[in-house]
Parts: structure tokens; sequence; C-alpha cells
């Protein structure tokens, strides 16, 4: 009898390892995280829900789905709460791909597309965008569109690039045989979003996530939204806690606060145009970015700068691998986008 071995789509692939460690105390500039935190009352509804009593009982969502409906303009019966996005993309990938199918994705873009994907046994088809200006390749993905495709997974705006498509519409239209993912984590700072299309189109799926400007990546809570039909579907293929209590309160207290997240939103934006104005005038090349965070080409080696950065307690995200030359900085405040620009004009100098 031959050994035990894994499914040959998780041999193929290739590990994926987050450069998660050893970022304590430092200025976290490097995963597009809230860099001050989620809202006090986050906090206060977690310490007067939390109990010895409370954990001992599995988590109920009849309180926060109703709300977060509310606050999203859907129907609780038209999304799922997902452990993050990341089960959102596992699940819509569980749900409608199978062994060999075709699913587009984007080149560079979140990394757990192909993750899911691979695991799942599906053929990669990946389109890049558009060399130099970054831009989104409409025309190369509705090229690369086929009777076999079953899923199309876009990040809007796109990370790492920054880069954003405004109509969706076309994409929708070109495949009403696959699910169409539109991954919108950064929709706070774009103000771009597919949701108001959810009626109208059978195969759209909208994911959001508390993990960026809601500061509650610790809590792994995020929705995925689509035609009811659909989420009756997605439900099935989903563990039926996967999203734990205190996470479940957490998003309720987050939504609750618009003005918190509203002034981080403002201060964030204010930041950016303050980073576009500091790189130009160090002379480094960057782009434009509709997310909380700038793509730029490094003055020297993407890892020394990196290394040279962390040295001073910042943290960027080195992209080179995919866009070469290339390093990521989060944006957040005012304060912190001076401090890393002082230290990378130390270092150029």
């Amino acid at each position: 009898m031959a050994d035990l071995q894994p499914r040959s789509a998780v041999q193929r692939m290739a590990p994926y390892s987050p450069p998660s460690s050893g970022r304590a105390g430092k200025l976290r500039l490097d995963f597009n995280e809230n860099t001050v935190g989620a809202s006090p009352r986050v906090l206060e509804a977690l310490q007067r829900a939390l109990s010895a009593g409370a954990l001992a009982v599995y988590p109920e969502y009849v309180e926060t789905k109703p709300a977060l409906a509310g606050f999203f303009g859907v129907s609780p019966d038209e999304f799922i709460l997902s452990n993050g996005t990341d089960e959102a993309i596992q699940v819509l990938v569980n749900t409608y791909v199978d062994d060999e199918d075709e699913v587009i994705i984007l080149h560079p873009s979140y990394a757990m597309y192909r993750f899911y994907s691979e695991v799942a046994g599906a053929r990669i088809v990946e389109v890049s965008y558009r060399a130099g200006s970054l831009e989104f390749p409409l025309e190369e993905l509705l090229a690369a569109i086929t009777p076999r495709t079953r899923g199309i997974l876009i990040s809007n705006p796109n990370n790492p690039t920054g880069t954003a498509i405004r109509d969706v519409e076309p994409v929708l239209q070109a495949a009403p045989h696959a699910a169409v993912l539109i991954d919108e984590a950064y929709y706070e700072f774009s103000g771009i979003t597919a949701l108001p299309l959810l009626g109208r189109y059978r195969n759209l799926f909208v994911s959001r996530t508390f993990s960026k400007v809601f500061g509650m990546a610790a809590m792994r809570v995020g929705c995925l939204f689509s035609k009811a039909e659909n989420v009756a579907w997605l439900h099935k293929a989903q563990s039926p806690y996967s999203v734990n209590m205190p996470a479940a309160i957490a998003a309720r207290a987050a939504i609750e606060d618009r003005a918190y997240v509203d002034g981080y939103v403002r201060e964030v934006l204010e930041a950016r145009e303050r980073c576009y104005v500091g790189l130009q005038r160090l002379g480094v090349k960057h782009w434009k970015s509709q997310g909380n965070f700038v793509l730029f080409v490094s003055p020297v080696a993407p890892k020394e700068l990196c290394a040279e950065l962390r040295a001073q307690g910042i943290l960027v995200r080195d992209r080179s691998h995919e866009i070469p030359g290339t390093v990521r900085v989060t944006v957040g405040t005012r304060e912190q986008v001076d401090r890393f620009l002082a230290e990378l004009e130390a270092l150029i100098r």
C-alpha cells in the first residue's frame, strides 16, 4: 500500500509564509492595518460582554447580522459573516469552483486569491496590471474569460498597486457563468463600491473586512455579500461558527462609532497626500493610490531599505518579487508619514 500523500494540487503549491513576527513595538507600515487601533467603543463592548460563562457558549449572530445589514444597506439574507476576507474567498471558491476550472486573478494582487484557488485544484489564469502605469487591465481581463472560467477575483482598490476599477459591469456582463468577487477591503479610502449592483447581477459577490479601517485585524471578521439565493449556497459550504463571539460583538460596536472611522479616514487621506509630496521631493518614483498605502520604487535595494527602516523601528513591505524594485508603505497618520519620510531621507542621503 502506498504511503499517505496530500492532494496533487497541494503538492504543486508554493508555501505562503507571511512575515508576521517581530512587529511588536514598531511603527507598523507593512500590512495596511489601522495604525492607531480600533475604536474605544470596541474595547468597551468586549469588556461588557466577556465573561467565563459567555465564553462557554457557541456564538450567535442574531444581533450582529441585522446591525451590519443596516450599516451596509442590504438584507440579512444577502451576506454571510466570515472569518476575515480570507474565509470569504475560501467559501466562494469552495462553493463555485471545481477541480481544473479556470479562475482569473490579477497580478500583482492579494496572495490568498491564488492560494485558495490552487487548494481547490483550479487552473489559474493570470492577467497583469499594465506595465508602467499599473492601470486596471480591463480589456485584457475580458479577453481572458472563457466558457471554463468559474471565478474572477478582483481587489478594488488593488493591493499593492493602489489601482481601482470604477465600473465592474463589463466584467459581470462578460462572465454570467462565473462568480465575480469584488474585494473591497480598502473601500473607505476609495469610495468605490459595487454593492448597489447586487440586485442586478446574479454572479456578483462583494467582500468587506474589519481588518483595515476598523482596526480589528486581530479579530478576523468580514462579510461576503451577494443575492440571497447565492448566500444560501455559501452557507452550505461554510462552517456554522467560524466567526467567534468576541469578533461578532466587536464588529457591531465598530459600526456604531462612525465618527471614529470617518476621522481616521480623513487623517489617512491627508497623510497620503503628504506622502506623495514627500516622495516627490526626494525624487522617489511612486504611484497614486486609492487605498491606505503607497507603492514606490526604492532608491536602494528593497531588502536593504526594509532592513534599514526596521532598524529604526519602522516596518514597510518589500514588493519587489511582484514589481521589481518596489516597496509598499502603509499610510497612517500625518505624524507617522513624517517619521517615515525623515528616515527615508536620512537613508538616501
